[in-house]
């Protein structure tokens, strides 16, 4: 294969030829460079599709969308199972742009799935392993869709659920012991918005952050309401919480039914809502596997070796 542009080839294969090392690794073949060629040996199925992503990363770049070391790791895994994929279509689906001028875009089918459900559903469920971007995009959604006016406010909770340590022991008033839950909700927040204005805008409650708890007795409209950890919700909290939502709002609730960490006896309300929920119109539920899962490659092992152990269990 041989690329017209020089320095778009150079981006493609990364420094040290670091970016080509990784397709050979996850897709089973060699690459040798000359200039701005390469030649791809190995099974013929492999390297078809090898030749394939390849070429998509490249068309790609010459779109000017760059690729960071996520965005690469995610294409070679998209490609890797489903070799048909487009990624152009992939990551031109930009839902919201951050201060940084980055645009935040699904990675893989399921999140971009995840993304076109939130258009025709006012109550999405995402449900995953961790790493798997639920949180994540749900945020982004709830920015895009609050910076178009479509809503008034965001509102983001969590249940506050001890996972090994309690909570009465944590030092500081309330809102100090409430914080460490609520952190992973900042640090999106944080990493897609000025640290002032959204700091102005949390001063203001346009954006609230609260424990799950605090959502009794309240009626949401005009609001993007996330629900974040909703594996450690009771069957009564879910339903407190879902019956929250009001005229021209949208909800996301978000989990992992694999890590609940509510005392033994007490049923997961996300699993139940699973069950009693599904077929609603206006609800969806949007799963996500291990082979969805978007941080370092090596979550994904570990995802695994933990699953190994259950299914000796």
């Amino acid at each position: 294969m041989t690329f017209q542009n020089l320095a778009l080839a150079q981006a493609l294969f990364g420094h040290h030829n670091t970016n080509l090392d990784k397709i050979c690794e996850a897709l089973k073949v060699q690459i040798n460079t000359r200039g701005n060629s390469i030649l791809v040996k190995g099974d013929p199925t492999d390297v078809n599709l090898a030749e394939r992503l390849i070429q998509q990363l490249y068309a790609l770049l010459e779109s000017n969308t760059p690729l960071s070391d996520a965005d690469l790791d995610a294409a070679i895994n998209t490609i890797k199972n489903n070799g048909n994929q487009n990624l152009k279509d992939l990551f031109s689906t930009a839902v919201y742009k951050t201060t940084r001028n980055k645009p935040i875009t699904p990675r893989n089918p399921a999140q971009q799935n995840y993304v076109k459900a939130l258009a025709k559903n006012d109550i999405l469920f995402g449900i995953g392993p961790a790493g798997t971007g639920k949180t994540y995009l749900a945020m982004a959604m709830a920015i895009s869709t609050f910076s178009k006016g479509e809503v008034k406010r965001i509102v983001l909770t969590r249940p506050a659920v001890e996972a090994g340590e309690a909570l009465g022991f944590l030092p500081g008033d309330l809102a100090q012991k409430i914080n460490p839950y609520l952190r992973p909700l900042y640090d999106a927040l944080y990493d897609m918005m000025d640290f002032e204005k959204a700091q102005v805008l949390i001063e203001q409650e346009t954006i609230e952050l609260a424990p799950l708890a605090f959502m009794r007795g309240r009626t949401l409209n005009d609001a993007f309401v996330i629900l974040d950890e909703a594996q450690n919700t009771t069957s009564e909290q879910m339903k407190m919480f879902l019956t929250r939502i009001g005229y021209g709002s949208k909800a996301i609730i978000t989990g992992d039914i694999t890590q609940v960490d509510l005392p033994a006896g007490r049923r997961s309300g996300l699993i139940e809502a699973k069950s009693l929920l599904s077929g609603i119109r206006g609800i969806r539920f949007n799963y996500f596997s291990k082979t969805d899962v978007v941080r370092h490659k090596l979550v994904t092992q570990i995802i695994d070796a933990y699953e190994k152990k259950q299914k000796r269990k």
